[in-house]
């Protein structure tokens, strides 16, 4: 709890909880104890919504008050693919308009967030078989989604990337491997879409949502709701409308990065589901 909302809540409280409270203050301030940080996945969708003012955006820009500011962000965006996995230890990463055809207002965004490079080296020092990289910045799988979250960019941001030659199952075990960070006050974010499918865009009605977008999106909802991630790695087999919604796995993989994080105890909670242009989910849910 920060001192500025914990002292706002004390004048609500009745004086025997007052002074338990005022102890537990005292004992976290003296013990320099770091919250411990939630992973959270986000359906980013059009990168316009980084200059959009709709439902979508004006939720994500909420999520951060769920929670204390992090001392960092690490990112694994659908828009970093490679083969092996990286870590960006740039300590000042610029920012990557990683796509064509948008009006050159979206182009001129800056997302001037310092980097991480200390975190960087602690992944590469923790986790066997990852790399540093020192040139990728953030992209708009990144900058679009914080830009809401956190608008002055003043928290430290880096991003690790997707090993694209491995299965889904190799992802969701590689997750768990970055806890640690999340004990140290870095927020993990997965951004990407549970469905994405570009070619099947519904131009003519974009307010419609394909029956096999939603017949998917749905049963990831159910898996997430009863825990059992490991059937979502098995995707592939559920048949016809599961190949429609993931024709690729970019945009899917970021999810299994968050899933991986979950513990035993923790609560997955959604905080925002909707379809644009009728092939894409932009369901957002976070553990903590």
């Amino acid at each position: 709890m920060q001192r500025s909302r914990f002292l706002k809540t004390l004048a609500t409280l009745p004086l025997g909880a007052l002074a338990m409270d005022l102890k537990a203050f005292t004992q976290k301030i003296s013990s320099g104890k770091t919250e411990r940080m939630p992973a959270v996945f986000i359906g980013h969708g059009n990168p316009m919504h980084a200059l959009n003012d709709n439902t979508f955006t004006q939720t994500v820009s909420k999520i951060g008050d769920r929670f204390e500011k992090p001392k960092a962000v690490l990112v694994i965006s659908a828009h970093w693919l490679t083969k092996g996995s990286y870590v960006a230890d740039s300590p000042n990463p610029e920012t990557i308009h990683d796509f064509g055809g948008f009006p050159d207002a979206l182009f001129k965004v800056q997302y001037p967030a310092p980097g991480a490079p200390e975190l960087a080296k602690q992944i590469i020092k923790n986790i066997q078989g990852t790399q540093l990289d020192h040139e990728w910045g953030l992209d708009h799988g990144a900058w679009t989604v914080l830009k809401h979250i956190y608008p002055k960019a003043n928290i430290p941001v880096f991003q690790m990337s997707i090993d694209y030659t491995k299965p889904e199952a190799y992802h969701l075990e590689l997750a768990k491997q970055l806890d640690f960070l999340r004990n140290q006050g870095v927020l993990v974010m997965g951004s990407g879409n549970i469905v994405h499918n570009l070619r099947l865009l519904n131009w003519q009605n974009p307010e419609t949502t394909f029956d096999w977008a939603k017949e998917f999106d749905e049963k990831v909802k159910g898996h997430l709701e009863s825990g059992n991630y490991n059937e979502l790695t098995n995707y592939k087999s559920w048949g016809k409308f599961a190949q429609l919604a993931v024709p690729s796995n970019d945009h899917y993989l970021p999810m299994m990065y968050v899933l991986g994080l979950a513990q035993p105890k923790e609560e997955l909670k959604f905080l925002y589901e909707g379809f644009e242009m009728g092939s894409i989910s932009q369901r957002c849910f976070m553990i903590a």
